[in-house]
Parts: C-alpha cells; structure tokens; sequence
C-alpha cells in the first residue's frame, strides 16, 4: 500500500462523525467508498464524492479501510461477522484503520484478527465532533506498527489538524478513554463552576467569557460555552456514549491499579444524566442536572457566543 499513489480507500460507519471525517478525504481528492448499516444514512455522501457501496463485500480488495462505529461488538461485526471485511481470505483490503472508541482488549482481538490474515492493522481514535472535524480540528491519536503508521499517517493528516503516533499495539485506545475521562470531568467541573456564578447572580454568558479568556480557558470550554449560554443541547456526544467510556476507564484503572476519586464521583453524574431519560440529548445536559441539585432553574440566554471553530483547513 502506497499512500503517495492516491490509495483507494474505504470507510464503514457513516454517523455523524464518519460521515464528516470521510467527507474530509473526499474533499482532498481521495476516490473513497463508503458503507453503513442503514443506506440512506450514506447517500447524502455522494455529493462529496463518495461512492455508496450496498455491501461490506464491495470494499474487499481496497487499499486501506476505515472503520468508525459505536462498540466492539458493532467492530467485530463489520469485521468479523458474516459478510464482514475479513470474512473472505481470498479478498482482503492492505490495511484497517479503526476510529472507534473500544477498549484495548476488543483492539488487541481485532488486531490478531488482521495479523492472522496478513492485514495490517491501525488503531486511530479521535478527538472531536462532526462540527470539528469541518472545521478541520480533529485531533487523532495512533497506534501499531512504525512502519505501518508512516504509510498511512498522509491519509490521517487528510482528517484533521494533527495527528499523533503515541505507540506500538493497541495503546492509542488507552489514550483516547483517558482524554474522554477528562472530558467528563471538566464538563462537570465547568457545569458546577457555571452554577455557582449564576446563583450568586452573574450570567452564564459574562461568567465564561471570563473564564475562556483566562488561563483556565481551552479550546473545549469556548466550544462548550454556547451551549451553556443558550442551553443547546443538540447532540454530539451523548451521555449514553459518554457512560460508556467512563467503563472502559474505570475498568483500565483497575487493571492499572490507579485510583481514580474524581473520575468515579463523575461517573455517578454521569449515569445519573443517563438514568433522567434524556439519553438523546448532548452531555452538556450534565449542566441542567447540577442546576436541579443546586435549586435553580436554567432559561436560555439569547446570546450570541462565539464556539472558537472557525473553518481551519
């Protein structure tokens, strides 16, 4: 596989954040075919460029394939499952580059998988939502073979603003439920913080324009501010998905022998946005949740916030 030679490349899983990130090699002039479970999720693709393919079957004999999809057993299955990517020795793509967020034993499976049939294997999570990866701010962490990630890593630079090789195996997966155990935490530290402004009387608004300007601002508490400001909690992670990773932390903590105070006490949080109903709703409802506790009811404050995503590339 010779990605200087304008590889063919397949992608499986064309949710929002598929959708987005294969839109992005598209763009870049990539002849890309994609595939998911339910077609009509797919087609709007091909005014990218993308082509539809009815089967997994048709992306056998590509040159990479991409998968992003929402658990390993959802991994295993366009993999492994009847008429999965792998099912037939006689027809296989070079290499697999998984996006997903799964644990690193479920990677670790996958990549034996592959390596038994002579597939080279990338574990490559990410960092970001559909809105970020358009504006070209994807981050993306990478694992497997050195060799491998040099030949695939243009392809990945097509996705985002960096792309970093943090490894051999499967130890990018570590690094990703690390980065969503803070997520967690910072959005209900910064819900908790909000609250406490906003009872003592100052708005939402005025509270975090402060705070994103100081140095305990970052990229995601300007993102997560109108949000906040506006209480617009259209989806890009979900608390169902966000529970899922505190899992897989906790349960790498264990194994780790790490005590982890803060992350449990917000996996209770968490689980209690889960366990309200509003499971279709952003994470960002962790806000409204801690309102509740605190006696105060949220309204809308009509402002204008900027998100910090401007278009980047």
């Amino acid at each position: 596989m010779s990605p200087s030679n304008n590889p063919t490349v397949g992608w499986i899983g064309t949710g929002r954040m598929g959708a987005a990130m294969a839109t992005r090699l598209a763009v870049a002039g990539l002849p890309v075919t994609v595939w998911n479970r339910t077609r009509s999720k797919a087609e709007p693709l091909t005014e990218h460029g993308c082509a539809v393919a009815d089967t997994i079957e048709q992306l056998r004999g590509l040159d990479v394939v991409f998968t992003m999809v929402s658990t390993p057993a959802d991994l295993e299955q366009v993999l492994l499952g009847q008429g999965g990517l792998l099912a037939d020795p006689a027809a296989l793509p070079a290499v697999v580059v998984d996006c997903s967020t799964v644990s690193t034993e479920s990677s670790a499976g996958i990549r034996a998988a592959c390596a038994a049939r002579g597939v080279g294997f990338l574990a490559a999570p990410v960092s970001g939502n559909a809105k970020v990866v358009g504006a070209g701010g994807l981050s993306i962490a990478a694992s497997g073979p050195r060799e491998l990630y040099d030949e695939v890593a243009p392809l990945l630079g097509h996705l985002g603003k960096s792309v970093t090789y943090v490894g051999d195996d499967d130890v990018a997966r570590l690094v990703k439920i690390c980065h969503n155990l803070f997520l967690g935490v910072v959005t209900q530290s910064m819900a908790e913080i909000t609250v406490l402004a906003e009872k003592g009387g100052v708005s939402r608004a005025a509270f975090l324009d402060f705070l994103n300007n100081s140095v305990m601002g970052s990229v995601f508490t300007r993102y997560k501010t109108p949000a906040f400001v506006n209480l617009d909690y259209t989806p890009t992670f979900t608390p169902i998905l966000l529970r899922k990773d505190f899992d897989l932390g906790l349960a790498a903590a264990r194994r780790l022998d790490v005590p982890m105070p803060v992350a449990a006490a917000t996996a209770q949080l968490v689980q209690a946005s889960v366990g309200s109903g509003r499971v279709d709703e952003d994470f960002a409802i962790l806000l409204d949740l801690q309102a509740q506790a605190s006696g105060l009811t949220l309204k809308p404050e009509h402002a204008v916030v900027d998100d910090g995503l401007g278009a980047q590339a």
